[in-house]
């Protein structure tokens, strides 16, 4: 049989076949070096693209963090504004419970004349305590309590024998606390230590 033969019947001679594998192991070896080329340029992307992954993991937590933290400080600030919104309109409203206070002192209670007046003072006084203890207003009173200056004010001090220095013998005007908080300290008078 001739090449044409083979030729025409699809068989490729044998000078073909081995031009065929020259060509493919050529190829084979190009796509190696390639290949091998690329290997650690793939390896240095994916190696970046994993650092980049770890790098947006770090800042979605710290991002989830700052929110979380946010709203916590939002949520802290609508408490806060909701527990002392009336510490404005509370300091408005002592000299009137303090001005009650002093004119039931004022009052001769032994006078009939005035019965009726006291009366109406002590309901008006009560009325307006019964409405500040409602809304967590607490008075400060400390006669003989320790002196404490984070509630109270010493307006002066006094040697007194019989008391133990640093304690309240007097309260001028008292104090009051909203919600726990300091809205006006008690002005009082310190007994001190007797001078040797």
């Amino acid at each position: 049989m001739s090449t044409e033969e083979n030729h025409s019947q699809g068989k490729p001679d044998q000078g073909g076949h081995d031009q065929e594998s020259n060509l493919s192991q050529t190829d084979e070896l190009k796509l190696q070096e390639s290949e091998a080329e690329g290997a650690p340029d793939a390896a240095n992307e994916l190696a970046k693209l994993q650092e980049e992954l770890i790098a947006a993991k770090d800042q979605s937590l710290r991002t989830q963090a700052e929110m979380q933290n946010l709203r916590r400080r939002s949520e802290r600030d609508v408490e806060n504004a909701h527990k002392y919104a009336l510490e404005k309109f509370v300091g408005e409203l002592l000299p009137v419970v303090d001005n009650l206070e002093r004119a039931l002192q004022a009052i001769d209670q032994d006078d009939e004349a005035m019965k009726a007046l006291t009366e109406g003072v002590e309901l008006t006084l009560k009325s307006f305590q019964d409405v500040l203890v409602r809304y967590k207003i607490e008075p400060i009173d400390p006669k003989g309590q320790p002196f404490d200056p984070e509630f109270h004010q010493a307006m002066s001090m006094l040697e007194i024998p019989d008391e133990v220095p640093n304690t309240v013998v007097d309260v001028f005007q008292k104090g009051y606390t909203l919600n726990g908080r300091l809205v006006r300290p008690a002005m009082v008078v310190v007994a001190k230590a007797a001078a040797s």
